[in-house]
């Protein structure tokens, strides 16, 4: 059984919901990834998205392109997050790492390696965000021979024969962008969560995790009600940029519990 779903089928049991934070690698220094992401599950996180900057990140908002900017200045890169990995499961063998970002850096490393890479680190998923159901077959083939689990993105425009592709290649969890545009872009419209979740879940058996937009407690707490986990990004990655460096631990982990307690209430 992969960490994911240990993870997921552990919180049904207790009647409890994921919270899955995101966080980009290298952001604000690589020296402080490792302690963030250490701190993200202290503050209550099931699974760690662990952004691979990229230098055009189009589904990512202005935080988020900031946050790729930073890190990629700093010199990180598909194998320096990879090395991160390595660093975080030298402490934690439980937590659920999941690599979010983009086809380039992992098409120059090549599927084989990567996958091979992913799984040798301690990398239990990864969400390739414009890589598409139709064109994933080789990079399936590679994750799955290496336990490694595909995620994929469906969004309120998806049309019902791509879920049914979705429902067939996606493990882990699949990650419903619960809002047309960018990451922590819009309000998010609950009623509009409530009536294509139902439709979703005609076709697909995994948990399903609500992302973009959501930017408070009260709103991680509303969606959680409607799917099996929530992801924040935006709001995350905004409290790294406006932290000093000896404050940014504590503020990331205050936030992270709010949302953590908001999530149990």
């Amino acid at each position: 059984m992969s960490r994911i779903q240990s993870a997921f089928d552990k919180l049904k049991q207790n009647n409890r919901k994921a919270l899955i934070p995101f966080i980009t690698a290298g952001d604000p220094h690589p020296s402080l990834t490792v302690p963030l992401m250490h701190e993200l599950v202290a503050a209550g996180a099931d699974v760690i998205e662990l952004g691979v900057p990229f230098s055009d990140p189009m589904a990512d908002g202005p935080t988020i392109q900031r946050a790729s900017e930073r890190a990629l200045k700093n010199g990180m890169s598909l194998r320096g997050v990879l090395e991160i990995v390595a660093e975080f499961r030298k402490q934690d063998v439980v937590t659920p790492v999941v690599l979010m970002g983009y086809g380039n850096p992992v098409e120059a490393m090549g599927w084989e390696l990567f996958a091979q890479r992913c799984a040798e680190v301690g990398v239990d998923g990864a969400l390739t965000v414009d890589f598409p159901p139709e064109e994933s077959h080789e990079a399936f083939e590679h994750l799955q021979r290496h336990g490694v689990d595909p995620i994929f993105l469906l969004a309120p425009t998806t049309l019902e024969a791509r879920v049914e592709q979705v429902a067939k290649l996606a493990r882990g969890y699949v990650y419903y962008v619960s809002l047309k545009g960018v990451t922590g872009a819009g309000n998010l419209d609950l009623s509009a969560i409530e009536q294509k979740l139902p439709q979703l879940r005609k076709h697909i058996k995994l948990p399903i995790g609500v992302g973009f937009g959501i930017r408070d407690a009260e709103t991680a707490r509303a969606v959680a009600q409607l799917c099996d986990g929530v992801v924040v990004g935006s709001r995350i990655v905004q409290e790294i940029e406006n932290s000093s460096e000896q404050d940014l631990l504590a503020n990331v982990g205050k936030l992270v519990s709010g949302l953590r307690e908001a999530l149990d209430r």
